[in-house]
This record gives structure tokens, sequence and C-alpha cells, in this order.
């Protein structure tokens, strides 16, 4: 079982910046993709950003230009970095890994093997 365990959640005022961390065991860190999900009560859960164990990114639409996927191998944590946030962004967000190599098929499918408990973000004024 990979435990993985999501902070960094919370309100912040649209145009604002948020980062999001995930810890994730040592043992992952060569041979799984790591990612951010987020979803809405109600809605389809939606891919945010995807890292492979070789550091290749990939990026959801509503992400794109705007959030950034890293990886500090160090400390075994995985971050989102979210700038100019709208209320469109409210959502819990999720931290997933999976064996192999995915990319934009987990970003895509968002049916990874193993996830956090979540972090709730909320935009508003």
């Amino acid at each position: 079982q990979v435990q993985l365990q999501e902070s960094g959640g919370g309100s912040v005022q649209p145009g604002g910046s948020l980062t999001l961390s995930c810890s994730f065991p040592h043992y992952i860190t060569s041979t799984h993709a790591l990612g951010w999900f987020r979803q809405v009560p109600g809605k389809k859960r939606e891919g945010v950003a995807v890292v492979d164990y070789d550091d290749y990114k990939s990026y959801g639409d509503s992400a794109k230009g705007r959030f950034s996927i890293s990886k500090d191998n160090a400390k075994n944590i995985l971050y989102l970095q979210m700038n100019n946030l709208t209320p469109e962004d409210s959502a819990m967000y999720y931290c997933a890994a999976d064996e192999g190599y995915g990319g934009m098929w987990y970003v895509v499918k968002a049916e990874l093997k193993y996830w956090g408990q979540g972090t709730q973000v909320t935009v508003s004024s």
C-alpha cells in the first residue's frame, strides 16, 4: 500500500496563488508516476497534472500556463504550484500514484491506483 498525504489547501482570493504538497514513500521515487487531480461534488474527477518517474510532466487543459507540478525526490514531496486562481479552481485536490509511465494517459483517465485523502481549495472573494 502506498501512503500519500496532501497538505496546503485553504481559501484564497481570485488571482491568488497556492502551493499544495503531497508526501510519498521514498521507495516509489523511481517506479511510480505521481499526479494531482481534483473533484467537485457531483462532477467527474479531473486530471490536473502528472509527473512520471523520469520527471516528464503532463498537464490538463485547466492547468496549462497557470499550474506547475514538481517533485523533490530528496524530501519525498510532490508539489503543485497554482497561480492566477479562479473560483472555477475550487475543488478537493487529490494526490495520486501508480506504477509505470502514464503521462497524459493518467491525466485524462484519472484512474490511478493509490490516492491520498485530499485537501480542499476554495477560491472566492
